[in-house]
């Protein structure tokens, strides 16, 4: 059984995948409390759901991609099967994680996406540091950004982790309203970063405070 805030069909707005047609099923609860967060509605409401009716819903939607996100995803024991069972029906399955949850049980064939907290988030303490070892070449990594001591702190994890050579893309998304993309880039391009703006391109098409986008 897991516990569902809300499922919807939308444009990815984030990831490499920015721009395509996706499936998401957003599942309730987080233990991170990130300053930044633009889903706290996803904290406490949802509903009880069995994964089967969760899988008929997804297939009513003619989109080969989904994405599990939340909340905290990894928190729900049944996402697991949620997990391989849209991979055996032959879907492309994303799983946007806090980062501060092992990655290790999630199914190979999954697309991660690992949050870094960074400092400006107030849970920079919790991140699981053993995940930058558990990626796969298809995986991805995020740092939000929202300011400069943010992004000195992520330029120098993926310096230092050497990233670039782990995963298939690190993405330094500014926090949208507070951190610039003009400003962030410009640093990123005279740092010669080996990473990807990543702006939140749903909040650019629709409203930043709207859901079920």
């Amino acid at each position: 059984m897991l516990t569902v805030n809300e499922i919807f069909h939308s444009i990815q707005g984030e990831s490499t995948r920015a721009g395509t047609p996706c499936v998401f099923v957003r599942l309730t609860a987080c233990d991170l409390r990130c300053r930044w967060c633009d889903t706290t509605y996803a904290f406490y409401e949802g509903r009880k759901r069995d994964v089967s009716d969760v899988l008929a819903e997804v297939g009513r939607y003619d989109c080969q991609t989904v994405e599990i996100t939340g909340g905290e995803p990894l928190l729900q024991e049944d996402v697991y099967p949620l997990m391989e069972a849209l991979l055996a029906e032959g879907r492309t399955v994303l799983l946007e994680t806090g980062g501060h949850r092992s990655i290790e049980r999630v199914p190979a064939r999954v697309i991660r996406i690992v949050d870094v907290k960074c400092p400006g988030s107030g849970e920079a303490h919790r991140n699981d540091w053993e995940n930058l070892n558990r990626l796969s070449a298809h995986d991805e990594v995020k740092f939000v950004i929202q300011d400069r001591a943010d992004y000195d702190y992520a330029r120098d994890v993926v310096q230092r982790h050497r990233l670039e050579s782990r995963c298939a893309a690190v993405l330094f998304s500014p926090v949208h309203g507070v951190m610039d993309p003009k400003t962030l880039s410009e640093w990123m391009l005279h740092d010669r970063v080996p990473a990807r703006l990543q702006l939140q391109l749903h909040k650019l098409i629709w409203s930043p405070t709207a859901r079920g986008v």
